[in-house]
């Protein structure tokens, strides 16, 4: 859809220029009233929060931080699309090593596009500092998400079952991956395979679920969003934050898109591994 995909691009263009001017009433306009953001440091639930969060970053980048986009890809349907981005964010002496991801999930709201979710975060190795509303007759809204909350319950016992080939079926071949770890992004399911062996490749059991999973679909595209829980052997658990894209190709859903992040302590930059819902 060439006409959404450049209202969105002017949309989020528009955003991060305003939160390189501090200017907090244009960075929250285009944002739904129940936004829910991954923020680096903290998890943000409604636009009140939203506009809260961001005065301390405008503080901080004011002594002179870089807030600029790098990469901006955009894809749109009629009524829900996804962007995802890099973005040159810090201080002019660290802005060379520094990429932020930016994962975005926006939906129409009277006739006009809304961000609904934002994820933002860093390699784990970087020096850097919804409910849906939707109509009860449309059954194929419905049928869409049910569709991808099975795509997830397979990767849940595929999981478990520490079955490589299982959890790469439904993983489109072009995927992009903002995954924990270094690089910035991983391209292509073999790049993730490598990742979920190394996950996999241990004697304790295995477990991923996500009990809070938001599903929102429209036509051939679906933006997922929770935290995962992943469970290793008896006593270990990690939580971390987890946005999927799903397109719809040749009659099956597929990951396009994955941005995995866990927050860390801006003024310790120690990684909180350690925190719990």
């Amino acid at each position: 859809m060439p006409i959404n995909d450049e209202q969105i691009r002017a949309l989020i263009e528009s955003w991060a220029e305003a939160v390189h001017l501090g200017d907090l009433e244009t960075v929250a306009a285009e944002h739904a009233e129940d936004i829910v953001m991954y923020d680096v440091p903290e998890n943000i639930h409604g636009i009140e929060a939203y506009r809260k969060a961001w005065p301390p970053f405008f503080t901080w980048q004011a002594d002179g931080a870089v807030f600029e986009i790098e990469s901006l890809d955009v894809t749109a349907g009629e009524d829900v699309a996804f962007a995802h981005a890099l973005l040159r964010c810090g201080m002019p002496e660290d802005v060379a090593r520094n990429r932020m991801r930016l994962t975005l999930g926006l939906r129409k709201e009277g006739g006009r596009w809304v961000v609904a979710h934002e994820h933002h975060s860093f390699p784990l190795n970087d020096e850097s500092p919804l409910t849906d509303e939707r109509s009860s007759a449309d059954e194929g809204e419905r049928d869409g998400e049910r569709e991808v909350r099975r795509v997830h319950e397979r990767w849940f016992a595929q999981t478990a079952a520490k079955n490589l080939d299982g959890m790469m079926a439904d993983i489109a071949d072009d995927i992009v991956s903002y995954e924990q770890e270094a690089p910035l992004q991983h391209l292509g399911v073999e790049a993730v395979r490598a990742v979920c062996a190394r996950g996999l490749g241990q004697d304790d059991a295995v477990s991923l679920d996500i009990p809070d999973l938001t599903v929102m679909a429209r036509g051939d595209l679906a933006v997922a969003w929770g935290l995962d829980r992943i469970r290793v052997g008896q006593d270990g658990e990690h939580w971390s934050r987890g946005t999927r894209v799903f397109q719809r190709r040749s009659g099956a859903w597929v990951m396009i898109h994955q941005h995995l992040s866990v927050p860390y302590d801006l003024d310790t930059g120690v990684v909180r591994s350690d925190l719990r819902p």
